[in-house]
């Protein structure tokens, strides 16, 4: 047992550093995001949207149209869901 506690712990032979912002860049990576952020909340809004009219409009005769519909809103619902946390899952993916 006191061989395994005194040799010696292994380094990573690749350095990990922490991230951190370019200067003056910070700002405008911050802008780009939120933009990002702003298009897919306006996408999902219009997907919503897209696959309620077709729900709607597939209700007589089209019954097909209306299954298109439906099946779109989990992908929407999922796209949301994947933005809201995509931050979150970059964080502990690059750690």
């Amino acid at each position: 047992m006191a061989v395994l506690e005194a040799a010696p712990v292994p380094t990573p032979l690749v350095p990990d550093p922490t991230p951190v912002p370019i200067p003056g860049l910070a700002p405008v990576a911050e802008t780009f995001l939120a933009w990002g952020k702003w298009v897919l909340v306006v996408a999902g809004v219009l997907g919503m949207f897209i696959c309620g009219g077709m729900m709607i409009l597939g209700r007589r005769n089209r019954s097909a149209t209306a299954v298109d519909g439906a099946a779109g809103i989990p992908w929407v619902l999922g796209g949301l869901t994947l933005a809201a946390v995509g931050a979150t899952i970059v964080g502990v993916v690059v750690r």
